[in-house]
């Protein structure tokens, strides 16, 4: 397995058979291998689905959430509209389990022959500072139960919001998922072209330094292997 980060939350993860490109966004991917592509797009807004990605690539399939209209879907590719909650069987033995985002759409996980992947999309602990109390308790309450739905599935790969717009709540979300989750292999992401925070994140929390990976490193022609 291959992971190479294309921009914002936009990953790109190359199996043995096929290749799996996770909410892309503006840029970042200019060459692909050539084999059978499943595109996914966790849900609306415009910085996780962007249909350029139909430009660079005719996908086998595409997997968006069901939040994306019939209108904004390509036309002439396979897609597959996904709610949370569900499982789906794809293509090249890859089965998927949905999630249902704190913020809009869906989280994905999946089951490849080669390892495990989660693409939270938007779900993360959402607290901001200034909003209610009871707000920010709730939407804790709701991030949670959902990354307890994989509580002891295996992790290998795990692609989490870190986002510096929560300033000193930046941190809440990937915490929780590397104290639930124990994933292998971890790439920050949705940080809003200020990798800076993952060096903050990994000052703060140096534990965690094995695991967390500094996504700006693995751009383009430097991918990394799992």
């Amino acid at each position: 397995m291959k992971i190479t980060y294309a921009h914002h939350s936009g990953f790109l993860v190359e199996l043995s058979d096929c290749c799996l490109i996770f909410d892309y966004f503006e840029k970042g991917l200019t060459h692909l291998p050539d084999k059978p592509v499943l595109v996914f797009a966790s849900h609306a807004h415009h910085d996780h689905y962007d249909p350029a990605v139909f430009d660079l690539v005719r996908p086998e399939l595409a997997i968006v959430s069901k939040d994306i209209p019939p209108r904004r879907r390509p036309e002439g590719v396979q897609v597959l509209p996904v709610a949370a909650d569900r499982d789906y069987e794809l293509p090249h033995g890859i089965r998927l389990k949905t999630l249902r985002s704190t913020d809009a759409g869906v989280a994905f996980y999946l089951e490849t022959p080669e390892g495990t992947v989660y693409h939270a999309g938007d779900l993360n602990d959402w607290v901001w500072a200034g909003e209610p109390e009871q707000s920010n308790r709730q939407m804790t309450g709701n991030y949670r139960h959902e990354i307890d739905k994989l509580r002891g599935l295996p992790v290998d790969c795990a692609f989490v919001p870190l986002d510096p717009r929560q300033e000193d709540d930046y941190a809440r979300g990937l915490l929780y998922v590397l104290t639930v989750l124990a994933p292998k292999h971890v790439f920050p992401m949705h940080y809003w072209g200020q990798p800076e925070i993952i060096d903050r994140f990994l000052r703060e929390y140096p534990q965690y330094k094995d695991y967390v990976n500094y996504s700006e490193h693995f751009k383009e022609g430097s991918p990394y292997e799992i």
